[in-house]
């Protein structure tokens, strides 16, 4: 089959759309992508781009960058990010003369990035497939306070509207769907497509690395790695190693950057936490599996906000196929999962006194029981998020 998808990220920035798009070149299909110019997540273009028309080749994907403005890190330059790429990417997707089978989007914030996709279809009278990885608007209501009502009717109408349109919708998350199904959906369009995790978490036996190379701190270490955000409730994660700051044998390591960045830093040094607590910044995506082999166990964290509750975060995923043990603060779906694999243990969302209290007892724990979680984790992931299985499904269902 011929391929077209359209988002507004793609290599070299890190998205799993680009994992799909490269399985499918793999099997024997051919893709296109229509996208911006890489500036995500720094907010400058990546060397080598800027504001223009481009096309290039990745590994057999054939890629059409459009213009857009790039983010800044700033919200004026970030809604003319937004807007430039539905614009150009508008206006591209509605002159492009290349025909093909299937159309996929997937709506990376914003879900706006999809009115391209939707542009071509009409025009060509294409089928279209979009994936579903945000719930809007109820997940930027959640983490950014969104609380203008006129904001909020604007865009459940936009997004009842894209969804309408779509002849099949593929979540990332199971329990999506009951939203979805909310907007007027039929269940019957909706199908499961959850994300799975980079094929360089899988099999890190050979690793080695030594833990001042990564500056990671002696003791018994519970990691956090990914976005610090406002969704993440770092005030509770804080809270909580406050409540065990006394034992100097265990260590608090945040890997990643973000709105709360910040905070983090400031909140550390201002509770007395530098003993505890190492806040390390951005890295690589590929250079987080020698992190993970010097953690003890993997943390994830969600806020008590019912779009969260249907959300099994990214990184369990990554944590899983890394065999590593999860401590967990969050509710509904994330929790089901850890809690269904027998791979951690499980704290309700905001619950930083029971997230402490299950740091001590995993602190307790053996090694070998340790390990006995992340082992479940590793096959619960083979079973449920295999890459090659579910791409495999993808393929026959769309």
């Amino acid at each position: 089959m011929k391929f077209l998808i359209v988002s507004q990220y793609f290599w070299p920035e890190e998205f799993r759309i680009n994992d799909l798009a490269l399985e499918l070149v793999k099997k024997g299909h051919e893709v296109h992508v229509i996208t911006g110019n890489p500036n995500y997540p720094k907010g400058d273009f990546i060397k080598g781009y800027g504001f223009k028309y481009l096309t290039e080749t990745h590994h057999g994907v054939k890629i059409f960058r459009v213009p857009i403005f790039p983010r800044r890190n700033n919200s004026l330059m970030l809604i003319l990010n937004y807007l430039s790429f539905i614009f150009f990417g508008g206006l591209f997707s509605y002159f492009h003369k290349e025909k093909y089978d299937r159309v996929f989007s997937v709506n990376y914030s914003p879900i706006t990035a999809i009115l391209p996709a939707i542009i071509y279809c009409k025009k060509n009278k294409v089928k279209l497939s979009i994936w579903v990885q945000d719930l809007w608007p109820e997940s930027i209501i959640a983490a950014s306070n969104v609380q203008s009502e006129r904001i909020q009717k604007w865009v459940g109408k936009l997004v009842k509207f894209i969804y309408l349109k779509s002849d099949l919708i593929f979540v990332s998350n199971y329990d999506f769907k009951y939203s979805i199904i909310e907007k007027g959906i039929s269940s019957e369009k909706i199908k499961f497509f959850p994300n799975w995790a980079e094929d360089f978490f899988i099999n890190t036996k050979e690793l080695k690395p030594v833990r001042k190379d990564f500056s990671i701190p002696d003791g018994f270490v519970i990691m956090f790695a990914g976005n610090l955000g406002e969704a993440q409730d770092l005030e509770a994660v804080l809270k909580a190693a406050e409540l065990t700051k006394e034992n100097h044998s265990i260590q608090w390591v945040f890997i990643g950057d973000g709105r709360k960045f910040k905070y983090l830093k400031e909140t550390i040094k201002e509770k007395e936490l530098t003993k505890t607590v190492s806040l390390l910044g951005r890295f690589p995506t590929e250079s987080m599996p020698s992190f993970f082999k010097l953690a003890d166990i993997m943390l994830v964290s969600l806020k008590d906000e019912y779009i969260f509750s249907l959300t099994v975060p990214g990184k369990v995923q990554s944590y899983m196929a890394s065999s590593k043990p999860i401590l967990a603060m969050l509710n509904g779906a994330g929790s089901k999962v850890v809690l269904e694999a027998n791979c951690g243990l499980v704290a309700n969302a905001g619950d930083y006194k029971k997230l402490a209290k299950n740091v001590l007892e995993s602190y307790a724990l053996s090694n070998e029981t340790l390990e006995g979680f992340g082992s479940n984790a590793f096959n619960f992931y083979l079973k449920n998020y295999s890459k090659d299985k579910l791409i495999n499904n993808f393929i026959k269902v769309i």
